[in-house]
């Protein structure tokens, strides 16, 4: 391979990770009027797609790969985008100035004028005897879903390690699709750093009424296998879990390897300000990988978080891309999340943690639930699970600086937009969410 072939000549920005949020931040710049070059570049043989449905609709075949596809390719030709897929990047030379070059695994040579890491995160490994066992599987990306797909039909028994969003969306999924599904969590409830004791209450005894078999405070011991496959899980007490699928779904790590060798900042994720720039002032960090100020309003201004959702990614591509355009844009978005576990629909506005009062809003019909959650005597967040209309009246009070008396917030005869009143801000509390 000649040099010429070898090296990528097209500067501009360089966009490692072909996430939702290097996604979101080629299609902002470019609404922005940036006329750069831009590189989109992944280490999947995937086109840019969407991860949310990977645990449940695609799971399930109620969607194929196309529709998980972001952008057809008109779009990255008309938008002059150029999307590299299958290139890992090992190594990054870079320039005081903020250019540099990238170097693929496979030889090729990236030359840039501005970076943008948004490599995301990857599953945390089970760290257990049996691990590496056929069968025993992970959930994060298109790649590992379709693997998974594979190997459901031939399997009777699945067992998700890990009571979080990605497994409990999982299990509901194989739950529906007529498998025999076991969730083992070794903490004492259900989503436990996501949401409050209600919530968990709630999707503890959604799953459980559906016939899923919840084990709360299980220690795990091995994983049984016979002829290289698993068969079952050993617990801490010698009981034996049958298993033809381990799904494996304990949390995320975000990848800051790239970031490491280039002397950036790290403290769980890149370290960021609030303009998406890491600490060469050059670079910036989007998404799950990111570690950035909180950008509630009120917040103490040395509280730091890693936030793990498509609203994320896409509010904080927008922060970036006004840093790349020279403008100054603080990231002040209320965070919001969602998770569809079988028939339920969960959403989140806010950040609870650090509530001192919880007020419930429950109107007596079935799988309808509203957490209100206080500090202070002001509202910072909520759990609503099939409440839609709670949500976006939360989500619209958070973002309006408004507070719910919370006194007042339990009649359920009367809208929480109707109630919402301005209220002093209160220090705001939170952790990453990893």
């Amino acid at each position: 391979m000649t040099e010429h072939a070898n090296q990528h000549r097209n500067h501009g920005l360089l966009v490692i990770g072909a996430s939702q949020s290097g996604v979101a931040l080629a299609g902002s710049l470019r609404a922005l009027g940036w006329e750069e070059p831009i590189t989109l570049l992944g280490e999947e043989d995937h086109r840019p797609y969407q991860r949310p449905a990977l645990s449940k609709d695609f799971l399930q075949d109620k969607v194929d790969k196309e529709k998980l596809i972001f952008r057809a390719r008109q779009y990255w030709d008309d938008h002059r985008i150029e999307v590299v897929q299958g290139e890992r990047i090992e190594r990054i030379e870079k320039n005081p100035d903020g250019s540099g070059t990238a170097h693929a695994a496979s030889g090729r040579e990236f030359s840039f004028d501005r970076l943008a890491l948004t490599v995301g995160a990857r599953a945390r490994r089970l760290e257990l005897d049996g691990n590496d066992l056929d069968g025993v599987l992970y959930l994060r990306n298109a790649d590992d879903a379709l693997e998974l797909k594979a190997q459901m039909p031939s399997a009777e028994h699945l067992v998700v390690i890990g009571g979080g969003f990605i497994g409990l969306e999982a299990a509901a999924s194989a739950h529906a699709m007529g498998k025999q599904v076991t969730v083992l969590e070794v903490g004492p409830r259900l989503i436990g750093r996501a949401v409050g004791e209600e919530t968990s209450q709630f999707f503890l005894d959604a799953h459980r009424a559906a016939g899923i078999d919840v084990q709360l405070g299980v220690q795990l011991s091995r994983i049984v296998g016979e002829d290289g496959h698993v068969t079952r899980i050993e617990l801490g007490d010698g009981t034996l879990v049958p298993a033809d699928i381990v799904l494996v779904g304990i949390g995320v790590v975000p990848n800051t390897e790239l970031a490491e060798a280039m002397g950036l900042e790290c403290e769980n994720g890149i370290r960021v300000d609030e303009y998406a720039l890491a600490s060469d002032g050059h670079t910036v960090a989007i998404g799950d990988c990111a570690n950035m100020p909180n950008p509630i309003p009120g917040a103490p201004a040395d509280e730091r978080l890693r936030l793990e959702s498509v609203n994320n990614a896409v509010e904080h591509a927008k922060v970036a891309a006004y840093s790349l355009t020279g403008r100054r844009e603080e990231y002040r978005s209320i965070p919001w999340f969602w998770s569809n576990q079988g028939s339920h629909k969960l959403q989140i506005a806010g950040l609870s943690v650090g509530h001192d009062r919880t007020v419930v809003r429950r109107d007596g019909s079935d799988g309808k639930l509203c957490v209100l959650y206080y500090r202070e005597g002001r509202l910072i967040a909520a759990d609503c699970v099939n409440s839609g209309v709670d949500f976006l009246d939360v989500k619209a009070a958070l973002t309006k600086g408004l507070t719910v008396p919370a006194d007042e917030a339990s009649d359920t005869d009367r809208r929480l937009k109707e109630m919402a009143v301005a209220g002093s801000p209160a220090p705001l509390s939170s952790t990453p969410r990893s």
